[in-house]
């Protein structure tokens, strides 16, 4: 249990660096903390949507890197 509670919070540490870089970058660019901000926050509820699509295609459609079952 205790492995696990740590992939959470490796897990959501994780998240929390890339927004902050986004909103970071965000800034840079545009000067308006404003609309760095929101560029952090949409980037926050989207890329968990892109990771699990991803994933999903991954799942269902590439076989790269997966044994062949030889029994067949």
């Amino acid at each position: 249990m205790v492995q696990v509670k740590r992939h959470i919070a490796k897990a959501f540490s994780y998240r929390l660096v890339g927004t902050l870089q986004t909103t970071i970058i965000g800034y840079i660019f545009t000067g308006n903390f404003v609309i760095a901000s929101s560029m952090g926050m949409v980037e926050l509820c989207i890329k968990p949507l892109i990771y699990f699509l991803h994933e999903r295609v991954w799942y269902k459609w590439i076989k790269f890197g997966l044994k062949k079952d030889t029994n067949e």
